[in-house]
């Protein structure tokens, strides 16, 4: 039982310490949003189960997860080419694209805003320190004044309450 929650522990760790720095880098490469965000779970996924089959420790986390998210990139663009997308340039009209992307993205924005204000005062604040100002969790503990550990599950919980809110008002629409 004990080997299982440190694998867990494992796992939280992993994830909270290198998903915003992963998301970023598969995001440069991909530019699309949503494309990003399920390579960077499909690369956690992919990552998890290799390292819950094979009792290894790697050494470089960051490195790795990249290596795996790179792996997928390239498997996806492969898959692409193969199954020949075509787009008729002249089909595409930039200025509605950019349009549409510029109205989601307000649209998700007040819904998030509007969740963050029903998180606790230190929920947003672990939020707004890791999250949106990037600061690392030894920062994060110190102009809080909390231990590193206490910033983890803090921050945890918070991305926990956020997804729980911002679903349930997904579900209300």
């Amino acid at each position: 039982m004990e080997n299982v929650n440190n694998k867990k522990e494992m796992i939280e760790r992993l994830c909270a310490d290198t998903w915003r720095e992963l998301y970023r880098f598969i995001y440069y490469r991909v530019q699309n949003r949503e494309e990003a965000e399920d390579i960077t779970q499909e690369t956690y996924a992919k990552a998890i189960s290799y390292l819950n089959k094979n009792d290894v420790k790697i050494l470089e986390e960051r490195s790795y997860l990249k290596a795996v998210s790179l792996n997928i990139i390239r498997d996806q663009w492969r898959s692409k080419k193969r199954r020949g997308d075509s787009i008729n340039l002249e089909d595409v009209k930039p200025e509605e694209i950019a349009q549409e992307d510029f109205t989601g993205s307000l649209s998700d924005r007040d819904q998030i805003n509007e969740a963050m204000r029903k998180l606790t005062k230190e929920q947003r604040t672990v939020l707004g320190l890791r999250i949106i100002k990037g600061y690392s969790v030894k920062e994060t503990a110190k102009l809080m004044q909390r231990k590193e550990g206490s910033v983890r599950v803090l921050q945890f919980r918070a991305v926990k309450a956020l997804t729980e809110l911002l679903e349930a008002e997904d579900h209300m629409e």
